[in-house]
């Protein structure tokens, strides 16, 4: 069983190398879409979307 902590923790990846930078957490029961958050890739050196991932 996940702990309390880990089990609303989401990766985001880039949408342009998709590679997961990026762990986060979501109020799962308040936000039920998909997270879209625009951040500094280091893979691409410039910001860019970065999307929830699959677990």
């Amino acid at each position: 069983m996940p702990s309390k902590l880990s089990a609303n923790l989401i990766k985001l990846k880039c949408s342009v190398c998709n590679r997961v930078n990026f762990y986060t957490r979501k109020n799962k029961k308040l936000v039920e879409r998909k997270i879209e958050i625009k951040k500094h890739c280091p893979w691409c050196r410039k910001h860019t979307v970065h999307k929830e991932a699959k677990r």
